[in-house]
């Protein structure tokens, strides 16, 4: 894949984050339980998930118990995240709640990438990118006030 072709796929990504948010903070208003709107949300998941997985070809599927168990933590931190958004969002605002998200994202990948962590591409912490987590913060703060 291309980097305009993964540029793309993750900036439809990111479009969809706030309404993933939005739908699962009215749908967790609707049944009264953030956590059953979190129950449904995985369930249509798993399911569009599972559909991908046998479409592309499920033998990968087989090496799932030689798998490293770190890994299986990631459905931990999706199960977080979409319980907090559908939580929060409808008090605090979705959009006060992906900025905080954002601003997460932006610390966390600083910390992966400047150790490598996981696996992936090690990438210092320069002067631009901290530069850039600063400005990211300030807009938190912007937003907040406007």
């Amino acid at each position: 894949m291309g980097y305009a072709t993964s540029a793309a796929v993750m900036l439809l990504a990111g479009i969809g984050i706030p309404i993933l948010a939005a739908l699962n903070a009215s749908l967790g208003r609707h049944l009264g339980s953030p956590a059953s709107a979190a129950v449904v949300l995985f369930i249509v998941a798993f399911c569009a998930a599972l559909v991908t997985a046998l479409v592309t070809g499920p033998a990968p599927l087989a090496r799932f118990a030689t798998a490293p168990r770190e890994g299986f933590l990631a459905g931990f931190f999706v199960a977080f995240y979409v319980l907090s958004i559908t939580w929060v969002a409808p008090y605090f605002g979705v959009g006060n709640a992906v900025i905080f998200v954002l601003l997460g994202q932006m610390i966390s990948f600083a910390v992966i990438d400047h150790f490598g962590l996981f696996g992936a591409a090690q990438h210092g912490l320069s002067l631009v990118r901290a530069g850039g987590i600063a400005l990211m913060a300030l807009g938190v703060v912007l937003t907040l006030k406007g």
